[in-house]
Formats: structure tokens, C-alpha cells, sequence
């Protein structure tokens, strides 16, 4: 079977398969796609085997994350300790119940130390702090 491609001298020429393939060997493609009924098995095997495993990582996360109705805050709004204006943080309910990270405020720049934890409901308590009062000192 020959295919049409766009020559060089801006007409159609005809190539054979093989040659736009990059040469595939004397095999059909029927023979290629064609599976013998040890590939099905194998086939099947495997997706067993994978839908087990998906099963048991999800009970895993079940114990470790209760599933709850499935909301929970996304958004919290504080106040920068440093310039005193409101900000609207996102949250990200999927790092854990309790959380602690640094982020910098959206006006003045100057770094918080950010701390959340849900409720059982999915309500979030979201409370910043000066990142320097929580500096370790050496005196």
C-alpha cells in the first residue's frame, strides 16, 4: 500500500510504508497486533495484580486521612504582622492536619511563620507570625 507525501517540488509523490516507517521488517501489521492468547492472560494477570495494589494503597491512605465530606477550607484571610494588611492565603488541606511553613507576605515581602490546623468539619484556623520571633539566637 503506498501513501501520498509532499515532495520537495511541491507536488504529491508515492512511497511505500516501509519506507515512511523507517524500514519495519517483513511482518504484517495484522501479525504484530495480532495476541496470543498467552499475552491476554498475561494481559489480565498483570491488571490484577495492579488493581490489588491500587486497593491496598488506597486503604493505606483511608487510616492515615478519614475520609470526611470532602471539604475543606482552601483560602484563609490574615493580617501581616509587619504591614498589618489583610492577605488571602491559599491552603493546601492535603499536606496534613496540623501544618507549619514560611511564607512571605503579598504586599510588604517580609517572611511569616504560617501555621494551620483543621478541624474534623474542614475548617481551617489559620494564624501568622513574624518569622523573626521564631529565630534561634545564640547568645
Amino acid at each position: 500500500m503506498a501513501d501520498r507525501i509532499w515532495d520537495d517540488e511541491g507536488g504529491f509523490a508515492d512511497e511505500l510504508d516501509d519506507d515512511l516507517d523507517g524500514g519495519l521488517d517483513d511482518e504484517s501489521e495484522e501479525d504484530r497486533d495480532a495476541a496470543s492468547p498467552d499475552d491476554d492472560l498475561d494481559d489480565d494477570l498483570d491488571d490484577d495484580l495492579d488493581d490489588d495494589l491500587d486497593d491496598d494503597l488506597d486503604d493505606d491512605l483511608d487510616d492515615e486521612f478519614a475520609m470526611g465530606d470532602g471539604v475543606a477550607d482552601l483560602s484563609g484571610l490574615v493580617s501581616c504582622p509587619y504591614c498589618g494588611e489583610s492577605v488571602e492565603i491559599t491552603l493546601d488541606p492535603g499536606s496534613g492536619a496540623n501544618q507549619q511553613y514560611i511564607e512571605d507576605c503579598q504586599v510588604c515581602c517580609r517572611p511569616w511563620v504560617v501555621s494551620v490546623s483543621y478541624d474534623e468539619d474542614g475548617t481551617a484556623h489559620v494564624f501568622v507570625d513574624a518569622s523573626d520571633d521564631h529565630a534561634d539566637h545564640d547568645d
